[in-house]
């Protein structure tokens, strides 16, 4: 492990990372992530000041962590992504030697994927407001967060869609809204909107608006349309900001739901909540859709990312036959 002089502004050095991860719009859960990472970084190496370092460095630290830690690839990928972030956006510092840094390459594994015996059993054990949400992230093909971050206004029930703004990639995209949601989803609608009112009431009701628009629309954060369709049921403190809000509901809360339901459901198989996504994928593929169109449904960059979904159809290898079949 490599030993020289020590950084006396690590704390200012985070404190700038956090400026510039906030005003890219990463989210809060990047942010704590790359700033962990940077942390372990600089510590791994004595508190060295990153500009002191180079590829080495880089190196020296990301096969520690795959050999003596033994982190996955994508693990170790994120470690090396919130480094470079530091070097390139932070400190500004060209990186001559960026060639040299190789990234791990990940193992491509099969998605899990339900059968639709297993999500009917999994959707019987909830009820109320859980049973939407997971009827929906089954239903549109939502990641966890792109359901829980929707917002009233991206609702189209007129056109039985729903808008999906700022996904992964930061990349907006239209889904399906099934027809057997539709009237859950106004009635789920008609009891939040109750709660926004008596929070409005109470002096609150003012909800989070992504990048500027809290500063440009300074009226906006109260208006029905920009309320969560998923609020908490409590009102806590903006990390961020330190002000009381509402915010959404609390993401591991449900996928520790969903790995009780998986398990007492008896199914065996390694599944969280975002089996849901693939098995609607999945389902779409084996009821005749086209590739794209279910790619456009998942906001995949690349078709090659949906075509996986085709190695687990329930085809059985394509249909094939095994030769003892014919003994």
């Amino acid at each position: 492990m490599a030993h020289t002089t020590t950084a006396t502004h690590a704390p200012r050095l985070l404190d700038s990372t956090r400026e510039v991860l906030r005003v890219n719009h990463y989210s809060m859960s990047t942010e704590k992530t790359y700033i962990q990472w940077i942390k372990q970084f600089i510590y791994f190496h004595n508190k060295r000041h990153p500009k002191e370092m180079g590829s080495n460095e880089i190196t020296e630290f990301l096969t520690y962590l795959a050999v003596k830690r033994k982190v996955s690839a994508s693990t170790q990928n994120q470690a090396l992504s919130a480094i470079l972030f530091l070097y390139k956006r932070v400190l500004d510092i060209e990186l001559p030697w960026l060639d040299k840094v190789v990234r791990a390459k990940r193992p491509r594994h099969l998605p899990v994927v339900f059968t639709r015996q297993e999500i009917k059993a999994l959707l019987a054990q909830f009820d109320g407001t859980r049973w939407l949400i997971f009827s929906l992230i089954y239903g549109c093909g939502f990641r966890i967060l792109e359901c829980l971050r929707l917002r009233v206004k991206d609702i189209d029930f007129h056109y039985k869609q729903i808008n999906i703004r700022d996904a992964k990639g930061g990349k907006d995209r239209v889904t399906l809204l099934p027809d057997s949601l539709i009237e859950p989803l106004r009635n789920h609608l008609i009891r939040v909107k109750l709660l926004h009112e008596n929070d409005l009431a109470s002096g609150f009701g003012c909800v989070y608006l992504p990048y500027a628009l809290e500063r440009k629309y300074p009226r906006a954060c109260k208006e029905w349309g920009w309320q969560f369709v998923f609020p908490s049921n409590n009102i806590s403190t903006d990390p961020r900001s330190k002000v009381r809000r509402r915010h959404h509901v609390y993401a591991k809360t449900l996928q520790r739901r969903m790995k009780q339901a998986i398990q007492n459901a008896g199914i065996i198989k390694p599944a969280s909540t975002h089996t849901l996504r693939h098995s609607f994928a999945t389902h779409l593929l084996e009821d005749g859709y086209d590739i794209r169109t279910v790619q456009e449904l998942l906001g995949h960059k690349d078709v090659k990312t949906t075509q996986i979904y085709t190695h687990v159809m329930g085809k059985g290898c394509n249909g094939v036959k095994s030769p003892l079949e014919k003994l």
